[in-house]
């Protein structure tokens, strides 16, 4: 029969396990790594409802986000609600949409029209736009297009805003990927 020091020390073992579990992974957590579940169809045919995906936060605090990289952010206009987008535009840019292609002007004045085949079947726009990025700012779009609520809608997302870029989908178990930035 145990004591009433053996069942202490036991405790307290397992309490000194607890603490340092929670002091490994509470900032990995909170400072490195973030979970992220897809909701909506805005970034289909890439990511679906339910893809759990893990978000990358700390790469930005050493480079700034990149043309095509997918990133978490927070919605500009309700900060409690985060939204999953590919980044289209960089500050500066000025970004048009003419006759189904996106054409990105960059800070030089060289026009860079975006071939996006290598990650979406057809691109389809409903009207031909234009839009200049602000300083500071990125212009992104969700990967469905015509069903996307996106920049083209509200605006640029503040580089304050970002979460992070995506770096793993973990679920479903068949396609657990990483996402390469792709080449435009």
């Amino acid at each position: 029969m145990k004591t009433i020091k053996q069942i202490l020390f036991s405790f307290w073992e397992t309490l000194k396990i607890v603490i340092l579990a929670l002091a490994i992974a509470l900032p990995i957590r909170y400072f490195i790594f973030q979970p992220f579940v897809v909701q909506g169809a805005s970034m289909e045919p890439n990511f679906q409802q339910g893809n759990y995906l893990i978000v990358d936060e700390i790469s930005y605090r050493f480079h700034s986000p990149q043309r095509g990289e997918v990133i978490v952010f927070k919605y500009p206009q309700n900060p409690s609600v985060k939204f999953i987008k590919r980044v289209i535009g960089l500050p500066g840019e000025k970004i048009k949409f003419e006759n189904n292609k996106i054409i990105v002007i960059n800070q030089q004045g060289e026009s860079i029209v975006l071939n996006e085949k290598n990650y979406l079947e057809e691109l389809i726009f409903l009207t031909d736009k234009e839009f200049i990025v602000p300083k500071g700012q990125y212009f992104v779009l969700g990967d469905n297009r015509l069903h996307s609520y996106d920049s083209k809608n509200w605006g640029a997302v503040p580089k304050d805003n970002i979460i992070g870029k995506v770096f793993l989908r973990l679920f479903p178990i068949a396609k657990i990927s990483d996402f390469p930035v792709p080449a435009y």
